[in-house]
């Protein structure tokens, strides 16, 4: 088969900044390409229009069209044009985006279309508590309502979804899925004992607000943890504030501070060691949809905190190859932090366990397997 992406971000120098949905859909074409089918990324919201190849992938950038009032519907209009050239004269079959704003809501090009959950606009309001707009809303409603065909990464994601736009419609679930071969379980001599890590972007959302004061609740039962924080810091939604760093560093006790390491952003190649080199991973986040960082603390076979809430138990069995709690609860948080610092076998059991959940679910030839498999079943509706 021949798939196309259409989506607002991707992983790669030419793209600019890039997110959860572009980390899945990297992954996903890698799975893809690596059982036989062809994958071109359409990756609107660029400064400039361009085609090329790379690594077996054709990635089409597309930049948007400027004029007031009419920006986004000319832009779905050259879309739509772009997808079907691309029916046209390569064969494209199935076009996959993302349900964030809902971009297909204007576009109805000559093959199916199908929207994925990762979570909506509309859905991370809900789990914020914060007021959508509901020209947002209407616009994910109706892409929803068009597409030939829904996926969703989590059932917790299409559930919600589900309730929050009052569909009828049901969703197919296959969760992201990550490359084994990079994240890998060799961990022999790498692991920096008492270290905790948190990786992801510094946001409000993702529970960066209670770290702070998880970690002083550890660094009370163990001087030598230490805190390292690796991603892209953002300004806070809420108050404004340009840093959410910079709101984080007043929640920590001054001792404990000493003992935290904000490294900003890494590369993707890079991220895998800082991964192994750490005795846990924690994630107290209020609002994913399926978290791939969770995933890939798993794959390598590293014991996790993380929240309790929603999609969590779709990834996590508590007890059995992580821990999950709610973010507020700050100091039972901590208490299962300090319990695996303190545990060696028990970090080893749960990785172990971690890992060989990740080969049987989430590994990218059985998510991609599972995509195609989808995908086949809409093609005949377009006959």
């Amino acid at each position: 088969m021949k798939i196309a992406f259409l989506t607002p971000e991707f992983p790669h120098p030419k793209m600019g900044a890039s997110g959860g949905i572009g980390t899945s859909i990297f992954n996903l074409s890698k799975g893809l390409m690596s059982i036989g089918h062809e994958v071109v990324l359409l990756v609107y919201g660029q400064k400039e229009d361009e085609y090329f190849t790379e690594e077996g992938i054709h990635y089409y950038r597309i930049k948007n069209v400027k004029l007031k009032g009419f920006s986004r519907v000319l832009t779905q209009k050259k879309i739509q044009r772009k997808i079907n050239y691309l029916v046209k004269t390569i064969g494209i079959d199935v076009v996959e985006a993302p349900d964030w704003t809902g971009i297909t809501a204007g576009i109805r090009p000559d093959c199916p279309v199908v929207v994925r959950l990762h979570g909506s606009d509309t859905y991370f309001c809900h789990l914020d508590n914060r007021p959508v707009k509901m020209i947002t809303k209407t616009r994910e409603r109706l892409a929803l309502k068009n597409a030939d065909g829904l996926l969703s990464v989590s059932q917790y994601t299409a559930n919600v979804t589900k309730e929050l736009f009052s569909l009828n419609k049901d969703f197919t679930i296959i969760p992201n899925g990550i490359d084994l071969n990079h994240f890998n379980a060799d961990l022999s001599g790498t692991t920096d004992q008492n270290t905790i890590l948190y990786f992801g972007t510094l946001i409000r959302k993702k529970g960066l607000l209670e770290l702070p004061l998880i970690f002083n609740q550890v660094y009370k039962e163990n001087q030598q943890a230490k805190l390292i924080l690796i991603g892209r810091d953002t300004s806070d939604i809420l108050t404004g504030n340009p840093s959410v760093w910079s709101m984080m560093q007043p929640l920590f006790n001054q001792k404990a501070f000493q003992n935290v390491s904000y490294l900003g952003s890494v590369s993707y190649e890079d991220m895998k060691e800082h991964i192994s080199r750490a005795s846990v991973c924690v994630f107290p986040t209020f609002a994913e949809a399926l978290p791939v960082s969770w995933i890939e603390s798993m794959a390598v076979q590293k014991a996790v905190v993380a929240s309790n809430i929603g999609w969590a138990s779709e990834i996590i069995t508590d007890g059995q190859d992580g821990f999950l709690v709610h973010p507020h609860d700050h100091q039972v948080f901590a208490q299962k932090i300090v319990t695996l610092l303190s545990n060696e076998k028990l970090r080893n059991q749960f990785g172990e366990a971690a890992r060989k959940k990740v080969e049987q679910k989430f590994s990218l030839q059985v998510v991609a397997a599972q995509s195609v498999d989808y995908y086949k079943q809409l093609l005949p509706r377009k006959a």
